[in-house]
């Protein structure tokens, strides 16, 4: 049940982010200043939330770990010899490392 906001994928929602961040510079500087909140996946929902894309924490999380559980299993078998990749399983650090480098771009 929904309070009448869209539900997006948090795949929508970075991209929906993504895109306005390239729009808006001061919007790119707040969202990579999330990573200096005290708790800088809240911070970020925050933002997400006031733009009118709604996530949860954990729906971040989860995505994330999901991508990389899938990753896991089609590298080598996906059994335990399956290498392992450093920060893959984090989609908040994955995005701002795209936002760091757009950021670059920019200048």
């Amino acid at each position: 049940m929904t309070n009448g906001s869209p539900m997006y994928s948090v795949d929508e929602v970075l991209e929906g982010l993504r895109s306005a961040a390239r729009r808006d510079p001061a919007l790119l500087d707040r969202i990579l200043a999330t990573h200096e909140a005290p708790n800088p996946v809240s911070a970020f929902c925050a933002i997400a939330g006031e733009l009118g894309y709604p996530i949860y924490e954990m729906d971040l999380i989860s995505a994330g770990e999901d991508y990389y559980a899938a990753m896991r299993r089609s590298t080598n078998g996906g059994g335990e010899n399956s290498p392992l990749l450093e920060g893959e399983d984090d989609y908040y650090e994955m995005f701002l490392g795209e936002l760091r480098a757009m950021k670059l771009e920019q200048r």
